[in-house]
């Protein structure tokens, strides 16, 4: 019981989360969806974005939510994202249903409920399957090959990258606060003046975290105006050197292509069995 209880606590500390995190901001280059070109992944996750609210049979629906549920699997992301994941639909599905009860409702608001419940987790899982298993430079290149702003990419990638750099900022300034301050030491109900003092440093600690993240982003703007980066934004023949290595490759049009045959199938399967 003992080694369990470790066991568990090893997975719950910060260190294996920020793990997690970096795993799964940074994509995995092993995965399925990752043999894909990008810009055909972001024209895949926008169908399944925007589909899910045309629809209000729950058999298209279930049929939709399989395949998203297989590729999250196959994407091997971190049980930590789903079961944040879970835990927001469960609250969310939790605080309508009391709000509906408490203003006069009945159980029979769970069944258009669940409709809502299973877009969301659809749109939820497509995201994380199609953004954990893609590059954040793969995904900064395809938006500026799609026609996006240099700066509006740059920013995407530029945001991915200081992720791991803010996390472990945070997390030495959580640590110096606590070596600076002296923790609760009553063991009181539920030791909630413990949680009450982590409450408190993880608030302070942001206002040191934003200047030391603006010191971090000066640097880094003078890094790059040095090396030319303001040029390379306008320059054509830099944009075409930089986006030379994308290629949608014909498993590129086979995955497109299964994926309209099985939604033409859904469809037609909807029809006849209506839920």
């Amino acid at each position: 019981m003992q080694a369990i209880k470790q066991s568990m606590l090893d997975k719950l500390s910060v260190e294996q989360i920020k793990i997690e995190l970096m795993r799964t901001a940074f994509g995995r280059q092993s995965v399925l969806l990752s043999r894909f070109d990008p810009r055909i992944l972001i024209v895949w996750y926008s169908f399944f974005a925007v589909a899910p609210w045309f629809f209000h049979n729950k058999t298209i629906l279930l049929g939709m939510l399989v395949p998203m549920a297989v590729l999250t699997l196959s994407s091997k992301v971190s049980p930590l994202v789903l079961i944040i994941m879970g835990i927001g639909l469960v609250s969310e599905i939790m605080y309508i249903l009391f709000g509906s009860l408490l203003f006069g409702g009945s159980l029979e608001a769970v069944w258009p409920l669940a409709t809502l419940t299973v877009k969301i987790l659809i749109i939820s899982l497509a995201s994380i399957a199609v953004f954990s298993s893609m590059d954040p430079e793969k995904l900064s290149d395809a938006l500026l090959s799609m026609g996006m702003p240099a700066q509006f990419s740059f920013g995407v990638s530029y945001g991915y990258r200081m992720l791991p750099i803010l996390i472990e900022e945070y997390h030495n300034l959580i640590h110096s606060f606590r070596l600076r301050g002296r923790s609760p030491r009553d063991k009181d109900f539920l030791r909630w003046r413990s949680l009450v003092y982590m409450g408190k440093i993880a608030v302070c600690a942001f206002y040191p975290l934003i200047l030391n993240t603006a010191k971090r982003t000066r640097t880094t703007v003078e890094a790059l105006e040095v090396r030319g980066f303001t040029y390379a934004l306008i320059s054509p023949d830099a944009k075409r050197l930089k986006l030379a290595y994308l290629r949608v490759k014909p498993l590129d049009f086979v995955f497109l292509g299964c994926s309209a045959l099985y939604m033409i199938a859904l469809l037609a399967l909807g029809r006849i069995f209506v839920l």
